[in-house]
């Protein structure tokens, strides 16, 4: 039966790990396991949700894991710059963080759920420091949300693909432009670096990294204590606001031909129907909406078409081969097939995670 005891550490260890005692698990007959060490960073003006979910998932006791881990269960420190110092959060309510920024060099996984201004702000030079600290001494980085800005300060995302919120991703991109930067992705696993999308995603992503360290068992237990999927479909695709552009009949021939094509996306569509709407030739409407938006006439029809089936699969009636020719796919498969592409997922797993009245 395992025994959990304080065991104490030798000095110093260089790299910024603080001295003291350090918890292990002891196994009669085995050799204490170390408890893997989770630290995440809190600030001031922080949204307190991606915090909550991290202690959620590190910090909270599972007795519901008895006899099903094979290694000790985290532990868990919020630290930040100025420990001891009450932080302000998004609601009108303060915490204070007791461990400080060798503490989270120091950890085995260091969390950043957050950065205090993704479209403005420094990252703390001092985040910074620990998070290439604790980088070189081999841990494991992780960020939710906006705090992908944090890790690509740091250098750690340089050449690797990453994600963040869907609303930062081309300024992420922008800033730092040798980050691969994916926004339909719900996160991004590079082994010892990771990056998760908006809030909830940051669930996604601390299922993962304890199904990496404890196996699918483990991982799914905490799931239904979350009560919430093990594994969603999709990525942030799904959640991203329609960019239908606003058109304007009267300001050019794309425009009219963009127009016309919203009020007829259920009827088939072909690029002469669509130039000769712009009052062009097909050519040189290829052009000038290839231009004007950043993609081909028809690919930009089936995009308007997938939005508009969106609404239709939240709702409860009509099958999705209904739906399919409602918006103007000629069989469910063509359907299927493009909606797979443009939102990460199938029309039947959308409907199950959004549909209303829907089981």
């Amino acid at each position: 039966m395992a025994e959990q005891i304080e065991a104490p550490t030798a000095g110093a260890v260089d790299g910024g790990r603080a001295a003291g005692p350090r918890p292990v698990a002891v196994r009669i007959g085995r050799r204490p396991e170390p408890v893997h060490d989770v630290a995440v960073y809190a600030f001031d003006g922080m949204a307190p949700f991606e915090l909550g979910v991290v202690v959620e998932v590190f910090g909270l006791a599972r007795p519901e894991l008895s006899g099903l881990l094979a290694a000790p269960w985290y532990g868990l420190k919020v630290c930040a710059d100025r420990p001891g110092t009450a932080l302000d959060a998004v609601g009108g309510f303060a915490l204070t963080a007791r461990h400080g920024l060798d503490e989270l060099a120091a950890a085995d996984t260091v969390v950043v759920p957050g950065v205090p201004n993704a479209f403005g702000g420094e990252v703390s030079p001092g985040l910074v420091a620990a998070l290439r600290t604790a980088h070189e001494r081999g841990a494991r980085i992780v960020s939710i949300c906006s705090g992908a800005f944090a890790l690509a300060a740091a250098g750690l995302l340089d050449g690797k693909d990453a994600t963040t919120h869907w609303r930062y991703a081309d300024l992420l991109q922008q800033r730092h432009p040798k980050v691969r930067v994916n926004p339909d992705v719900l996160y991004v696993d590079n082994g010892d670096v990771l990056t998760s999308a908006g809030s909830a995603a940051g669930i996604d992503l601390c299922l993962h990294l304890v199904r990496r360290d404890h196996g699918a068992k483990v991982a799914n237990t905490v799931a239904r204590r979350f009560v919430v999927p093990p594994h969603r479909d999709g990525g942030q695709a799904q959640f991203i606001e329609a960019a239908v552009p606003a058109v304007e009949p009267e300001d050019d021939g794309v425009a009219r031909s963009m127009q016309w094509a919203l009020d007829h996306l259920a009827s088939p569509l072909t690029i002469s129907q669509l130039a000769r709407a712009a009052r062009m030739s097909d050519r040189s409407y290829l052009r000038h909406f290839t231009a004007r938006n950043g993609t081909s006439p028809m690919r930009w029809v089936v995009t308007q078409r997938i939005a508009a089936s969106l609404p239709l699969l939240e709702a409860p009636d009509g099958t999705v081969e209904e739906i399919a020719a409602a918006v103007g796919f000629e069989s469910a498969a063509t359907f299927r097939h493009h909606f797979g592409r443009v939102m990460r997922t199938s029309p039947t797993a959308y409907r199950r995670s959004f549909g209303r009245g829907v089981a």
